[in-house]
């Protein structure tokens, strides 16, 4: 028999019979090693245990307490709830069943709906199933041998996917008297599964196409022991306390109402101060450093939008005003603002000795997003951006896109997430051309131009393919929420595909015309996103400078209400966004309103402070302060206010 070369992660290399398999490398090691191994990494590709190797190969084991082995875990522990659910009900089709991020999920097809009661009882069925260390065990088989199988299971759902994959030999996992479509890896036996929860349950179409069949979805996580699942949970519940579409409306910051729409909140008083707060900032900051602000119309023809590419790109996306089969002549809803800018840019004769020019608006954009897919206001079919667009020259365009850099993260710091935010260079795929600008030659040297400008700026970023806008590359700002979920909260692109769409020139020093850069980009996002975001961020308690309200007084009796309201006017003449809490309640009671309100600051005032001219300090969370003069404590929260103070403790 032939031999096999085996490269370790140490660097070590052992020689074995050719159709080992990476159980029998571990245990050859060692049988710790051999007894903890559920699956490894063979040239970089995830196999089972059991997977035989033929040629010499590199291999790094995969243990059950180790990051790696949380995917395969998850993974199985999805085929486990499969199986129970196919135990449980006996019409039930299975449609897809992954590991992502911080659990599984699996969608069903199955007219009952499942409630907690269902889960509770499926979880019991998977427990079962668990106990009886079913193995796990792959299998391939030829493409109609394979489709007979899930015809005779009736699984149509795996029978479309089958009909698309590549070849002849399909790849299935067998446990018990369960199959399914499936690359894997997995755990050698159901018996690895340690610890699981299943969360909830929602609604999910059929690859996610609204046009497809609505299916059930039901949502678990996994983890290799106990302590971590219970940890785990324990997140989970701080995170729904935080939730910004639930703490949002009991602070009263929005609501949103079915006879409005879905993605089209209401911002009430408190919630659209904050915006008004944050707007204003950004407008005087973006003042300060060159930007011109304009103010363009929410809507446009359509000839525009084919100049920019958004008709052919993007139209599905647009709210499309007027009949295509009927009408002469279309409008639609913008869904950004740079052709309106472009169009300022082009209204007259420009020299390089202009250049650049940095536009910017508060702009009200709309988008036609699918029903599933909005949330909160995370996102939104109207909202408002920061938006803004640099003209620049060939060689101004490294400074400015720094300037963007450090802009956005000025606004960061300021609102206390420089530390949750990270940079993705998104590129475009030309595998799809179809989404993009067709420009192969342009979509290279534009790319490789922004590498070399994040490079000499020397920031930490990850590249993703296939996440381009349509008409560029970009930098994507990246967070994450409260429930782990990933989302582009700023964009930065660098444009050389609209100047020429739009035939925008300037004068270069030799007398001749040419095309400038646009740098397109956000210094802040879209404000009710930074809205939702802030709440999660801080459960509410923004900090002072944010604050809808910043300070309550609370009278001990009606005798002080005099004083409180001459507090009060004293307060608002220093810009202090203040409240006077009047009601004939217990002080103590008013106190932990406040509180709950998140104010950061309650002023108590009683028959000796209005003697002495002084108040008593409540901080939400250092509590009771003492008393002091009024102008002490004016010059304190006024310090937090212009200093824009973050307290970390009130932030995750």
């Amino acid at each position: 028999m032939s031999e096999v070369k085996i490269t370790l992660p140490d660097g070590s290399e052992k020689n074995y019979d050719s159709g080992v398999t990476v159980e029998e490398i571990a245990y050859s090691i060692g049988s710790g090693l051999g007894r903890d191994a559920i699956a490894g990494v063979v040239d970089g590709k995830k196999v089972d245990v059991y997977y035989e190797i033929e040629a010499d190969a590199e291999l790094s084991i995969i243990t059950i307490d180790s990051e790696e082995a949380l995917e395969v875990i998850r993974h199985t522990a999805s085929h486990v709830m499969a199986q129970a659910v196919k135990r449980l009900y006996d019409n039930v089709q299975v449609a897809i069943g992954p590991d992502i991020e911080d659990g599984f999920y699996y969608d069903f097809d199955l007219e009952e709906s499942f409630n907690q009661d269902s889960l509770e009882k499926i979880e019991a069925e998977m427990q079962k199933i668990i106990d009886e260390d079913l193995e796990v065990r792959r299998k391939e088989l030829p493409r109609e041998e394979a489709i007979d199988l899930m015809e005779a299971r009736n699984e149509t759902y795996k029978i479309e996917l089958i009909n698309e994959l590549d070849g002849e030999m399909i790849s299935l996992y067998f446990q018990g008297d369960f199959v399914d479509l499936c690359r894997g890896p997995h755990l050698p036996s159901t018996g690895y599964v340690k610890a699981f929860k299943l969360l909830n349950t929602a609604g999910a179409y059929w690859r996610g196409d609204e046009n497809n069949a609505m299916l059930q979805r039901i949502y678990g996580t996994a983890f290799a022991s106990q302590k971590e699942l219970d940890n785990y949970l324990e997140r989970r519940e701080e995170a729904k306390k935080r939730d910004h579409n639930k703490l949002g409306r009991e602070l009263d910051l929005f609501m949103t109402v079915d006879e409005i729409g879905q993605g089209l909140p209401l911002l009430k008083p408190k919630g659209a101060k904050v915006v008004q707060i944050l707007q204003r900032f950004v407008e005087d900051e973006e003042e300060k450093r060159g930007y011109q602000i304009t103010k363009t119309p929410f809507m446009a023809k359509s000839d525009l939008y084919e100049i920019s590419g958004h008709w052919e790109h993007y139209k599905d996306g647009m709210f499309i005003l007027g009949d295509e089969e009927k009408d002469e002549s279309l409008m639609a809803l913008r869904p950004m603002t740079c052709p309106f800018q472009f169009q300022i840019f082009n209204s007259k004769l420009r020299s390089y000795r202009d250049l650049p020019i940095r536009y910017s608006e508060t702009s009200s954009l709309f988008r036609n997003e699918a029903s599933g897919e909005m949330h909160g206001l995370i996102r939104l079919r109207q909202f408002t951006i920061s938006e803004g667009h640099l003209i620049v020259t060939p060689d101004q365009l490294e400074e400015e896109f720094r300037g963007v850099i450090d802009l956005i993260n000025y606004m960061m710091e300021s609102i206390g997430i420089e530390d949750d935010i990270w940079y993705r260079f998104s590129k475009w795929d030309p595998e799809k051309k179809d989404k993009y600008i067709d420009n192969p030659e342009a979509w290279q040297d534009s790319q490789a131009k922004m590498k070399s400008i994040l490079d000499n700026l020397d920031l930490d970023y990850e590249e993703a393919d296939g996440e381009a806008a349509f008409y560029g590359p970009k930098l994507d700002i990246q967070f994450k929420n409260v429930h782990g979920k990933e989302d582009t909260i700023i964009t930065v692109q660098i444009d050389f595909a609209l100047p020429e769409r739009f035939d925008m020139t300037y004068i270069d020093e030799n007398n001749e015309k040419q095309h400038p850069i646009i740098i397109h980009r956000t210094s802040i996002g879209c404000y009710e996103r930074t809205l939702a975001m802030l709440i999660e961020k801080y459960a509410g308690a923004f900090p002072t400078w944010l604050a809808p309200v910043q300070t309550k007084i609370i009278p001990v009796s009606d005798d002080q209400l005099d004083y409180a309201y001459q507090i009060k006017e004293e307060l608002e003449a220093e810009e202090i966004r203040v409240e006077v809490d009047a009601r004939t309640e217990k002080v103590a009671y008013k106190i932990r309103e406040a509180q709950v309100e998140q104010v950061p600051y309650m002023l108590i005032v009683g028959s000796r402070e209005e003697e002495s001219g002084s108040v008593s300090v409540r901080e939400r969370r250092e509590g009771d302060l003492g008393t002091s003069p009024l102008a002490e404590f004016k010059a304190r929260i006024l310090a937090e206010i212009e200093n824009k103070v973050i307290n970390k403790e009130d932030a995750i």
